[in-house]
């Protein structure tokens, strides 16, 4: 009991306290927010449902990720406005789940540059591709494959080269969101059904 209404007697000391806190740690704290909000935006449309997030801070969001340069930063400014008036813990656990997949994200990335690397030494490697990934535009990768080797030879910048890499990254990355949409609809029928008598 005495330590209620100790808590009571002093609330004002308590208000003290978050007053003080320095410019220049304010501007951390909502730099810091800022960066959480840019992490969000570089998510994947799968990953962002997973993320515990108010209506309208999803929706900001979601329409940072439409936005392009200025636009975007100024929606960026408004999602770190939006994020000091909640609770960012759990936003920032499910992020770190997420980095807890970073290992398999960058052997996946290794992988890749493999593949891309046995494409330019053999051209039947375009086989293996086909078989992954059927959808892949073979005959754009056969182009590519000529210019990288071709770049290669004169020395000049590999942009053939990167958007072989691209190409495949965009396949892999369709292919893991397939995956991730299909486990997603069991959830959201739970969901759905879990308000309902």
């Amino acid at each position: 009991m005495q330590a209620m209404r100790h808590h009571h007697s002093d609330p004002a000391d308590e208000d003290d306290f978050p007053e003080p806190p320095s410019k220049s740690s304010r501007k951390r704290e909502m730099q810091a927010l800022q960066d959480l909000g840019e992490q969000l935006v570089a998510l994947s449309p799968e990953r962002l449902k997973k993320v515990p997030l108010p209506e309208t801070l999803y929706e900001a969001i979601r329409a940072a990720q439409g936005f392009k340069m200025e636009a975007r930063r100024r929606q960026l400014q408004y999602i770190g406005k939006l994020m000091r008036k909640i609770d960012p813990e759990p936003i920032q656990a499910q992020l770190d789940i997420f980095a807890g997949n970073s290992a398999a994200e960058v052997a996946k990335m290794h992988r890749l540059e493999r593949l891309r690397e046995q494409l330019l030494e053999d051209e039947q490697t375009i086989g293996a591709i086909a078989e992954t990934w059927p959808e892949a535009d073979l005959q754009y990768l056969r182009t590519l494959r000529r210019n990288a080797l071709k770049e290669r030879e004169a020395a000049k910048p590999p942009k053939s080269f990167r958007e072989i890499f691209r190409v495949l990254r965009e396949l892999q990355e369709a292919r893991d969101a397939a995956a991730e949409a299909a486990e997603t609809p069991s959830d959201e029928d739970a969901a759905e059904q879990g308000p309902n008598p």
